[in-house]
């Protein structure tokens, strides 16, 4: 294995940017570490077509359920430090969730997607998507669809306040107070990865622009019949919705709004050390890339499955996530490695270059 990975890094930067000047993306950022050193860093196109800003290597990108990764990453670190077990009921922290038979709801049904709580009011608005006690207050009303523990199903937005008010009740410290203390300032990532993002940062951010994503959830909402009630018409994952400077301010620990850089440093920092810093032992990591749930995904009916906070991706050899629109982040514990994508074109049905990025850099890896 060579040490010197120029050659990659101008293979990559190629690749991005023929896809920005053929048209297909109009910014982007791929970056990789093996072993905790950085070895693709490569960013094409613009942030922001309206005012012709550049993409730079801590533009940082809304990006979905990539941002999952922050929320799960920041209790696995709680976890390593004692603060916070898996095994924790939820009802224990937060007695209102105790509702309509939810007392056994393990924090980890919750990382996993199987709690049978991935419903939204078909009436949900973005508006609420930023009051905090109102969605906790939903969630904690809400009758279980399954059983805990014995089925799951994409949570796409519950998730995030499932986890994230349990870690407040628990701890006394908001979710992404615990990113940004317990995981991005040790990462020295602080200014790229956010869950709710600062009033000082919301004109930095890459700007997403939809070239047929809206039309493509129209058509998963038609042909998966649960798909409305995990991401009602009013709060699909779109363009729209990610541009909006109340849901990119709002914590929403569900999604995320990240680099590149620093969301491939995180899931390095997982694996060993960066710089120094190392999130867990070992044994966590192997704990928490061990598939937990499996069998066909209650939203999507396709095999899906999860460990305790990520998917279970390319027959468990990635575990991560990806963001709807085209974003990708994960890692790849056989072999070291950490890649992450970010892009503001949202799209579908186009042969998904994220994923052919993270092929490329893997082949180049093993």
């Amino acid at each position: 294995m060579t040490d010197d990975w120029t050659d990659l890094q101008r293979q990559v930067q190629r690749t991005i940017d023929a896809l920005v000047f053929a048209g297909s993306e109009i910014g982007v950022q791929v970056a990789a570490y093996l072993d905790g050193r950085l070895i693709v860093n490569a960013v094409a196109g613009l942030a922001d077509p309206a005012t012709g800003s550049p993409v730079a290597p801590d533009t940082p990108f809304f990006s979905f359920s990539t941002g999952k990764a922050l929320t799960s990453t920041a209790v696995h670190v709680l976890a390593e430090q004692g603060k916070i077990d898996y095994d924790l009921l939820l009802a224990d922290v937060w007695p209102e969730y105790a509702k309509h038979d939810k007392g056994r709801t393990t924090l980890a049904h919750a990382l996993s997607h199987s709690a049978g709580v991935p419903q939204l009011p078909a009436y949900t608005t973005p508006e609420e998507l930023t009051d905090w006690d109102r969605m906790c207050r939903t969630i904690a009303g809400s009758a279980p669809l399954w059983e805990p523990g014995t089925r799951q199903g994409y949570h796409a937005w519950t998730w995030g306040w499932l986890v994230g008010e349990t870690v407040r009740r628990a701890t006394g410290r908001t979710i992404s107070r615990v990113l940004a203390e317990e995981v991005a300032r040790p990462l020295d990532a602080e200014r790229e990865l956010y869950l709710g993002v600062p009033d000082d940062r919301l004109n930095d951010l890459a700007r997403l622009k939809d070239r047929n994503w809206s039309a493509a959830m129209a058509t998963v909402a038609e042909s998966f019949e649960n798909f409305d009630k995990v991401a009602p018409p009013g709060v699909r994952p779109d363009a729209t919705l990610g541009n909006r400077r109340d849901i990119l301010r709002a914590d929403i620990p569900a999604v995320g709004t990240v680099s590149a850089r620093a969301v491939a440093r995180l899931y390095a920092a997982l694996m060993g050390e960066v710089d120094g810093v190392r999130l867990i032992s070992p044994e966590r990591l192997k704990e928490i890339t061990t598939v937990v749930t499996n069998g066909p995904d209650w939203a999507f009916g396709a095999e899906g499955p999860k460990t305790l906070g990520y998917a279970a991706e390319l027959d468990a050899t990635r575990f991560g996530w990806g963001g709807m629109g085209g974003s990708l982040a994960g890692c790849y514990p056989a072999h070291g490695l950490a890649v992450a994508c970010t892009k503001n074109y949202l799209g579908a049905g186009d042969g998904d270059p994220m994923e052919a990025l993270a092929v490329m850099i893997h082949a180049a890896v093993v």
